[in-house]
């Protein structure tokens, strides 16, 4: 399939039944009251070692995960794995939802993830963010924004951590036209570490900009390395490339399963 070609994807139904609405409220009262109580009864992790808070907060993406799975039926599954190697490398993939903003993290041991700076203003959200050393990049800032990216990362790298960014820079439903912009490329030339590209199909089953939850089963796949070392024309074809091909796949895989399309 060519890299510019999205999955034809049919519109959820208009009508969700009362069951699904009802799920889907409990689980978003559940998912953010479970967030307060992290950011609050869990704030002595504010003044642990990072890596101690880091696997709080893990922990915290789990316990959300089981609640989906609980409340709504939304199960995951997670595909290669063995990909990703072991220290530091760069995680680039879709991102359709917020699912994977808090799924991925237990998949590695130490992510880094790249998000707008506007985020660490968020009060205790926004510390912690900062505890974490999560890669905050102000997008108004121009080219300084891009030098600041690159030190952080080269810092995060430092630490044999796994950098998470989303190359299109903010959520894009499933079938929309891809729109990839260049700071993970950057990353890649200038971090000199193996990319992992990943794809998802998270945004069937947690819709964005809508509330409603859907049951099934997300699934999240990496696929293989790419080595580090290839000039900007040689990686970002084929980067985006892997990326659409196991995001397509996996949409009309759940399409199919879960939706009957």
């Amino acid at each position: 399939m060519p890299i510019n070609t999205p999955v034809n994807m049919p519109a959820h139904s208009p009508r969700p039944g009362v069951g699904l609405i009802i799920r889907s409220l409990v689980f978003n009262v559940v998912f953010y009251l479970n967030l307060i109580v992290f950011l609050v009864a869990g704030f002595m992790f504010f003044f642990t070692p990072r890596k101690w808070s880091i696997r709080a907060l893990q922990f915290w993406a789990r316990v959300s995960l089981w609640w989906m799975g609980v409340i709504v039926g939304t199960k995951f599954e997670v595909r290669g794995l063995d990909h990703i190697p072991s220290g530091a490398c760069l995680l680039v993939g879709k991102h359709q939802s917020l699912w994977e903003t808090f799924a991925l993290l237990p998949m590695v041991d130490d992510p880094a993830i790249v998000l707008k700076r506007e985020l660490t203003y968020i009060p205790l959200f926004g510390w912690f963010a900062l505890k974490f050393q999560m890669i905050a990049v102000d997008r108004g800032a121009g080219a300084s924004a891009l030098r600041n990216l690159m030190k952080a990362a080269q810092k995060s790298i430092s630490q044999k951590r796994q950098i998470l960014i989303f190359p299109e820079g903010t959520r894009k439903s499933p079938g929309d036209e891809p729109d990839y912009k260049p700071g993970a490329a950057a990353l890649y030339l200038n971090l000199k570490v193996p990319a992992v590209p990943f794809g998802l199909n998270s945004g069937l089953y947690w819709p964005r900009r809508k509330f409603l939850r859907y049951p099934g089963t997300i699934i999240v796949e990496f696929g293989p390395a790419i080595e580090s070392g290839l000039k900007r024309r040689d990686y970002a074809p084929r980067s985006q490339q892997a990326i659409e091909e196991i995001t397509n796949r996996l949409v009309g895989e759940g399409l199919k399963n879960d939706f009957g399309k």
